[in-house]
C-alpha cells in the first residue's frame, strides 16, 4: 500500500513539475517576442545552462589595415605633388625676378652710358669759340669745358670777314641742316657729317664736321684762358705762306644749349651786355 502511494505521489510531483517547466517555457516565449532583448538575453541564459547546443556568432571584421595603409600613401604622394608644386612656383618666380633684375641692370647700365655720353659731349652751359684766318673759312668750336676736347667742331663755306660783317650789321641766326634718312637715324644730332648752311635766312653753302686736329687744337689753348672776348691771334710763318694773312681772327662766349628732339637743337650766345636777345644763335636741324 505505501509503495502503491508513493509511486502515486512521484507522478503526481513529476507532472507538476512537467507542467510547471512547459508553462515557465512558454511564458519566455511569449515575452520574447515582445522584446527581442529578452529573447536575446533568454537564449545567452539557455546556452549557459546547457539547454541550447547553437549559438549563432556575428561575423568579426577584418582590421581595416590595407585601406589605412592605402590612405596613408595618397596622403604621402599629395603632399610630395604639393611640395613639388610649391618648389616648381619658387623656381619660376625666382626665375622671373633674375629676368626682371637683369632687365633693371641694363637699363641702368645703357642709361649710365647715355649719362656718360652726354657728360662726355655737351651740357646746358657750352663754351663757343668762333675763329678762322682773316680770308678763310669760319670753324665753329663748342666745348664742354675751357679745357675740354671739342665736342662738336664744323666748318662753314661763308668766310669769316663776311660773317663778321653780318654781326656788326646786326643779330645773326646761323641754321645748319641735314638730312632725315628714315626712322633708322640712330646717331646724334651733333654727329651728322655734312650740313646746309643758312645766314639769316640766305642760303651760303655747306658746312661739314671736322676732327680736332693740331692747329685747331692750338688756336683753342691759346684761347684757353679767355672767357669772353674777341681778338685776333698772330700767326706763325708757315700759316702765312700759306694765306694771304697767318693772323686768326676769334669771338669767345658762353651758350646756352637748348635740345628740343632728338632732331633739333639750339645754341644761343650768352652776353650779358646785351638787351637779352643772343647776338648770334646756331640752330642743328634734321629735316
Amino acid at each position: 500500500m505505501k509503495t502503491i502511494m508513493a509511486k502515486s505521489f512521484q507522478d503526481l510531483s513529476s507532472r507538476k513539475q512537467f507542467n510547471w517547466t512547459t508553462k515557465v517555457s512558454n511564458e519566455e516565449q511569449e515575452v520574447a517576442e515582445e522584446d527581442p532583448s529578452l529573447k536575446a538575453s533568454s537564449n545567452t541564459n539557455n546556452t549557459e545552462d546547457g539547454k541550447t547546443d547553437h549559438i549563432k556568432l556575428s561575423p568579426l571584421k577584418p582590421p581595416e589595415v590595407s585601406t589605412t595603409k592605402s590612405s596613408s600613401l595618397n596622403t604621402i604622394h599629395e603632399d610630395k605633388k604639393l611640395i613639388q608644386e610649391s618648389e616648381t612656383a619658387a623656381s619660376a618666380s625666382a626665375s622671373t625676378r633674375r629676368k626682371a633684375v637683369a632687365k633693371l641692370k641694363s637699363v641702368l647700365t645703357s642709361l649710365g652710358r647715355n649719362r656718360g655720353n652726354f657728360q662726355q659731349g655737351l651740357g646746358t652751359k657750352v663754351v663757343g669759340t668762333l675763329f678762322g684766318h682773316k680770308r678763310g673759312h669760319v670753324y665753329f668750336a663748342f666745348q664742354k669745358d675751357p679745357n675740354s676736347q671739342p665736342a662738336f667742331l664744323v666748318e662753314l663755306a661763308t668766310p669769316i670777314n663776311e660773317l663778321v660783317r653780318e654781326m656788326a650789321s646786326g643779330l645773326v641766326r646761323i641754321a645748319l641742316e641735314c638730312d632725315k634718312e628714315g626712322e633708322k637715324k640712330s646717331t646724334r644730332l651733333i654727329d651728322e657729317p655734312l650740313w646746309r648752311t643758312y645766314c639769316n635766312g640766305k642760303k651760303s653753302g655747306f658746312a661739314t664736321t671736322k676732327e680736332c686736329g693740331p692747329k685747331e687744337l692750338q688756336i683753342l689753348k691759346a684761347v684757353e684762358p679767355i672767357s669772353m672776348g674777341a681778338g685776333v691771334l698772330p700767326g706763325n710763318a708757315e700759316e702765312s705762306a700759306e694765306c694771304d694773312s697767318g693772323d686768326v681772327m676769334y669771338m669767345r662766349a658762353k651758350f646756352e644749349r637748348v635740345v628740343g628732339s632728338r632732331n633739333s637743337e639750339a645754341f644761343y650766345m650768352m652776353n650779358p651786355d646785351s638787351d637779352g636777345a643772343a647776338e648770334l644763335s646756331i640752330y642743328l636741324l634734321r629735316v
